[in-house]
């Protein structure tokens, strides 16, 4: 498993289906933008601080969250898909 550093997370992306306005819903495989939710699989200990001290991440694994479209960088292991993004890419949690 992956094991990221500072304040790097790891998420794996959800898809969703859309649905256009007549009520087709388009498959996953349909061009259509990146979806921008995710769960939180993985998270680093936190960054240093000028100090020298850890600050903590404010995700925790199993949080559903946003992030910026473009942030994340995504890899592939074993054919399955990952993102890897900063804290700074992530903008809310899901509650």
């Amino acid at each position: 498993m992956l094991k990221p550093l500072a304040d790097y997370i790891v998420l794996e992306p959800i898809k969703e289906e859309t649905t256009t306005e007549s009520g087709l819903v388009l498959p996953e495989t349909a061009e259509q933008e990146k979806s921008q939710k995710g769960k939180v699989i993985a998270v680093g200990p936190g960054k240093l601080n000028d100090k020298g001290e850890r600050i903590p991440v404010e995700v925790k694994i199993g949080d559903i969250v946003l992030f910026h479209q473009y942030g994340p960088s995504e890899i592939k292991i074993d054919k399955k898909e990952y993102l890897v993004a900063k804290e700074d890419d992530i903008v809310a949690i899901i509650e």
